[in-house]
């Protein structure tokens, strides 16, 4: 084809579908027809067969554009785009995140509340279309949404701020959030590194020490669990936890596996203090980064802290 006006973005794309944006980004993804590498989005030999290019801009960069005639392509004129979906649900387009990760997110941004009864909505919630449903197995309380939710540009950015890698002053391995106007959101972006240049930023404005911390001070933040940051222990010695609870008087250090020895030394020094004068204490590895719900979820239910 050689007009390139005949050739949509693939958020034009699915505009033209009638369909959310991020439902039409996971199923090329499951179709086989684009594959991640790094912060990019690439074309694989499917993609290229069904007519996907790529096309360049100064302002975005390298994006992919398809041909007009994909709105008639009987796999993607069949996705059902009037179903609804629950915060489970949301892990096919969030897949680092947990349900309920999920559902703690939805909840820091007004959209629902955690009660006895389960999630229940908030006016916030209902105008952007949520319901309120209840389990017919539990009778537990839920919101349903509609799919168009995880389009919307607020929650999208928080849920990918959230899911991606934390904001660390070096950029590297950064996930770039999609710039909402951006013609294609498999576009690259650029890193977000933090102007102050000093350690990762938690989503609660803590300043931490490295990515696992950054992760825990997300997990703890969502958790609605109040914490402080370097907290000394309450010994006469120079000892500081990564992180204190005042609720439960619980201390949490992040154990990273090529520490420098004077930090290992300094972490191992903490522990001993906590076994020597019975404090409450954690330990997170970078192996356990991946399931902080499991980790952190029984490691406080032991100490008699509900999250």
């Amino acid at each position: 084809m050689n007009n390139e006006e005949e050739r949509l973005s693939t958020t034009a794309l699915a505009r033209a579908l009638d369909i959310p944006v991020q439902q039409l980004f996971v199923t090329l993804k499951d179709y086989g027809w684009i594959e991640r590498h790094t912060d990019t989005w690439l074309l694989t030999p499917k993609g290229e067969y069904e007519g996907g290019l790529y096309r360049d801009s100064k302002r975005f960069g390298r994006y992919i554009v398809w041909p007009q005639a994909l709105v008639q392509h009987p796999l993607l004129s069949a996705i059902e785009s009037r179903q609804r979906i629950t915060a489970s649900q949301m892990r096919r387009y969030y897949p680092r995140l947990q349900p309920r990760q999920l559902n703690r997110a939805l909840a820091e941004l007004g959209l629902q509340q955690h009660s006895i009864l389960g999630w229940e909505l908030t006016e916030f919630g209902r105008q952007l279309g949520g319901q309120q449903t209840e389990s017919e197995s539990t009778g537990a309380f839920y919101v349903n949404w509609p799919h168009e939710i995880v389009d919307h540009p607020v929650i999208h950015r928080e849920l990918e701020r959230l899911s991606g890698e934390p904001d660390c002053a070096s950029g590297e391995g950064l996930l770039p959030v999609p710039d909402p106007v951006a013609p294609d959101l498999f576009a690259a972006g650029s890193s977000g590194a933090p102007a102050d240049g000093q350690g990762c930023g938690g989503i609660d404005g803590h300043r931490t020490g490295s990515r696992l911390q950054a992760l825990v001070c997300n997990w703890l933040y969502l958790a609605q669990l109040a914490h402080a940051t370097q907290r000394a222990l309450p010994v006469e010695e120079d000892l500081h936890a990564d992180f204190f609870l005042p609720a439960g008087s619980v201390y949490i250090d992040c154990w990273h596996e090529e520490a420098a020895p004077g930090r290992l030394a300094a972490k191992l020094r903490n522990k001993e203090v906590c076994r020597e004068h019975r404090l409450r204490y954690l330990e997170v590895k970078d192996s356990d980064a991946e399931r902080l719900d499991e980790v952190l979820g029984r490691g406080l239910l032991a100490f008699g802290i509900r999250c």
